[in-house]
């Protein structure tokens, strides 16, 4: 699929802003066409824009949230090609101290967690414990506190041996921008600390796909993160207007998936350690009506493929393929009004991991796991990305590939 040119000033300004943000860490003599980082005090990793792509890798990053960790959730993973399975997720609580009686701590701490950790060591799949730090207020004392770091450090690496896992993700959001250079060396010295216990055990980080997010993924690679999960969604939200959570194009600007893989490569993250993170979700708003496109009434909310199978799977209204912005489209009776669902499906994700490949990436990833449950359809994607067989005609000249009418079935069938 073509898409519009994007002019390289806005890819340029915006790489301007990443070097700013972490010129307390690296140094980045960036222009539209190259650019570098350089560790301070080490030899400098030098990125052209013009050079070819790597050969690409087709590692598959799942997150798997504590809220999809019921009964069946190990069951749908044994069907999941994943090569590495990342449960989300700790965090840290007063004085860096891990905070043990939080959900997500109790699940991925018991039964189920364990069973997913041992499951997927038995079938070759790694695993990574996730923690994370949300909140701008939270992160700014916490990344301004050496000893709170450090305890945090220690707890999450005994954790991590306990568990048996193969390494840890750091998902922080909401971070300020003088507060990055402190999150990168976070990164360094957890890493750092978890190699002494595991020795073979890699650390990754999941960051935005936007200004701040390129800032920290650059940081965090310079101390040495083996993966960084660019979350290439959310470019709209609840708050926005209505339209794809993960566009490939876009009918209203030029922040997308190619912008912000640009921004990332120009501020010099490795693209052999890219994950190009992608949703397994929509987002729905309230409209005025049903046309694509038509202005909300009210605010968006998330919306999980697996909590309406029987609009999915049913004699329901036939979605829309839009080619620009590579989403599915569906308006549905809602009360007096209209609400529009705009989904990311197996027919609207096959460009995007064919980006993925383009760029030379290690691979793509999915938020979330489970969320597709009852919906073969996109495990079989996942399937053919992981063995390099994705499939080779336009998404929008085969309706086999996705939502659209005929196929609907298909979507549900075993």
């Amino acid at each position: 699929m073509a898409m519009r040119r994007r002019p390289a000033i806005v890819v340029s300004l915006a790489v301007g802003v990443v070097a700013v943000v972490v010129a307390g860490l690296v140094t980045a003599p960036i222009g539209p066409t190259t650019a570098g980082i350089q560790p301070s005090g080490g030899s400098s990793t030098i990125i052209h824009g013009d050079l070819p792509p790597p050969p690409p890798g087709h590692e598959v990053y799942g997150f798997v949230p504590y809220w999809e960790m019921d009964a069946g959730i190990a069951d749908h993973l044994a069907g999941t090609d994943l090569s590495t399975l990342a449960l989300f997720s700790v965090t840290h609580g007063r004085g860096g101290h891990l905070a043990t009686k939080a959900v997500g701590y109790r699940r991925i701490d018991g039964p189920i967690g364990r069973r997913m950790i041992s499951e997927a060591r038995a079938r070759g799949t790694r695993t990574e414990l996730v923690y994370s730090s949300f909140g701008e207020t939270k992160n700014s004392s916490f990344f301004g506190a050496r000893n709170a770091q450090d305890t945090t450090i220690a707890e999450l690496v005994r954790l991590a041996s306990d568990l048996g896992v193969d390494g840890i993700n750091v998902d922080v959001e909401q971070l300020a921008i003088g507060d990055i250079p402190a999150y990168g060396l976070f990164v360094g010295r957890l890493r750092e600390a978890l190699r002494v216990a595991i020795p073979k055990a890699q650390v990754s980080v999941a960051t935005t796909a936007n200004e701040g997010g390129a800032a920290m993924a650059a940081a965090a690679s310079v101390a040495g993160a083996d993966r960084v999960f660019v979350m290439g969604y959310d470019y709209r939200t609840a708050g926005s207007a209505p339209g794809a959570s993960a566009p490939l194009d876009r009918h209203d600007g030029v922040k997308d998936l190619p912008w912000s893989l640009d921004l990332y490569r120009a501020a010099g993250v490795p693209v052999e350690r890219t994950i190009l993170g992608l949703p397994l979700y929509g987002m729905t708003w309230p409209v005025a009506s049903p046309e694509q496109g038509a202005a909300a009434t009210g605010r968006g909310a998330v919306w999980i493929p697996r909590r309406n199978l029987d609009l999915l799977t049913g004699a329901a209204p036939a979605p829309t393929y839009d080619p620009v912005e590579s989403v599915d489209f569906l308006a549905v009776p809602d009360g007096a009004g209209w609400r529009a669902i705009y989904l990311d499906t197996p027919m609207s994700l096959t460009p995007k991991l064919r980006l993925a490949n383009d760029r030379g990436l290690a691979g793509a990833g999915f938020w979330a796991i489970g969320y597709e449950r009852g919906l073969p359809a996109y495990t079989r994607l996942i399937a053919s990305f992981r063995t390099d067989k994705l499939p080779t005609v336009d998404a929008d000249a085969d309706p086999t590939l996705g939502l659209t009418a005929p196929i609907l079935p298909v979507l549900s069938s075993p």
